[in-house]
């Protein structure tokens, strides 16, 4: 057991480490081998740590597990990572559901405390399974990925959720009584359900954290169900990494954590005077317009957001600006902590591109630029350029951390249509006189822009 727990110790060095390098996309790859070798060793620890198990059986599941995940890294794009992440997460957290629901039929240590864990690994776990799932069914468009809002959907979930605490009581001081855990199990999967549809698809990157976060947190609780050292420690990082990425991410949209957890995120907030109804007069200009624009430039700065990923122009954008770069203008990229679909999201994107990492800037390091930046070029971003960010109170935006493009000389603004973003609100962007619609299909525009350059 010493020398089990000594195991366990290494493989959380090797988790920590690894999550220190995934903070940075040049290390990001190094950081997910090096918390995948501690992950290896705790499986090996805990395998031989135990006596009576079928090494046949678990060598069968181990193979098929490798299969799978093979075929889903080879096979799954870039473009489609944030629902892969979404289904790990409800993986996560319906296998931490199952081991408890067989520790609870099968119990091996018939205490209150372990019957307290069964309880709580059995609904987080199934809160982020049922969760995990209805948010992938938002990004690869099996579930409207508008918020899904019905009459009396709060009070629903209050409900929902005091009938949890009793069942979840209930579960614990009766354990021989299965309605109450076959209740629980229901209630947890609605209540995953329930939290989740409210929510709109452009606002998964706080979403998709906090069922990450859930995973974790399942995942300690199973630990403590099973008294498995390596388990709690690996699920206690993961819900602890989740839940600081998850506050990160409200901070980036202005929400706070209580909003994201019941149920808020995602639903129109629409004040008075917040812009929703103001007419804003735009000047619109072709791919050509834009070329001898850029061929003016010195300066630029490429802004990606939502409806980059959806275009999957992620390669375009890369193209143009070599060439851009062959020419002798500097280009960098501006990147908003809640651009795209999940955390990171367009620094995945531009990974795969191969845009080098020092052109990738965060916000803070980012925003200092746009001063004597000549053109700004804004591909799908929409509330995170927003100025009404700054200035206007009654907006349902304001106070959030935005990049200040409207202070570049001339403002590229790429989008199919004029929709407002997921705030509802227009943005007074798009009427400024410094500020050039270029209207069309993400990578569609940057293949012409493309042309149009080297037709000069």
């Amino acid at each position: 057991m010493a020398y089990t727990n000594i195991a366990y110790v290494l493989a959380a060095v090797c988790f920590i480490l690894g999550i220190k390098r995934l903070s940075s996309p040049k290390t990001a790859r190094s950081g997910n081998t090096i918390a995948s070798v501690g992950m290896l060793i705790a499986i090996v620890a805990t395998l031989v740590s135990f006596e009576l198990l079928d090494f046949r059986t678990i060598a069968i599941g181990m193979i098929i597990g490798a299969m799978i995940g093979a075929f889903f890294a080879t096979k799954v794009e870039m473009t489609q990572m944030p629902q892969m992440v979404a289904i790990f997460n409800g993986f996560g957290g319906g296998a931490s559901a199952l081991v408890a629901a067989a520790e609870y039929f099968n119990p091996a240590n018939p205490s209150l405390f372990n019957s307290s864990t069964i309880a709580i690994s059995v609904f987080v776990g199934t809160l982020t399974f049922t969760g995990s799932f209805i948010a992938f069914g938002k990004l690869q468009g099996f579930v409207s990925g508008k918020p899904i809002v019905f009459p009396g959907q709060k009070p629903l979930n209050a409900l929902i959720a005091i009938g949890l605490v009793v069942l979840g009581v209930y579960t614990v001081l009766y354990g021989d009584s299965d309605p109450y855990f076959y209740g629980l199990v229901i209630l947890s999967a609605l209540i995953g359900v329930t939290l989740t549809i409210p929510i709109g698809g452009a606002d998964m990157p706080v979403v998709i954290s906090l069922l990450n976060s859930y995973s974790g947190v399942a995942a300690a609780a199973t630990g403590f169900v099973l008294l498995n050292n390596g388990l709690i420690i690996a699920g206690a990082l993961v819900g602890a990494s989740g839940l600081i990425l998850t506050n990160i991410m409200c901070k980036g949209m202005n929400r706070s954590l209580a909003n994201v957890i019941f149920g808020a995120v995602g639903l129109e907030q629409v004040t008075p005077g917040s812009g929703e109804g103001k007419q804003i007069s735009v000047k619109s200009a072709s791919t050509e317009e834009a070329a001898m624009i850029l061929d003016a430039a010195e300066k630029i700065i490429v802004v990606p957001g939502y409806g980059l990923a959806v275009a999957q122009a992620q390669y375009a954008v890369r193209e143009v600006a070599d060439f851009l770069e062959e020419q002798g203008k500097k280009v960098l990229y501006a990147i908003h902590p809640v651009a795209g679909r999940m955390p990171g999201h367009m620094n995945v994107l531009l990974a795969e591109a191969n845009v080098p990492y020092e052109q990738l800037k965060d916000l803070d390091a980012i925003n200092p630029e746009f001063e004597d930046c000549d053109v700004a070029i804004v591909l799908g971003a929409n509330d995170v350029v927003n100025p009404a960010a700054r200035h206007d109170s009654s907006s349902p935006i304001y106070g959030m951390p935005i990049l200040d493009v409207d202070k570049s000389k001339t403002v590229l603004v790429n989008k199919r249509t004029m929709n407002p973003g997921f705030a509802g609100i227009q943005n007074e962007l798009f009427g400024f006189d410094n500020t050039l619609m270029v209207f069309g299909d993400a990578k569609a525009m940057l293949t012409d822009l493309h042309k149009d350059l080297k037709n000069l």
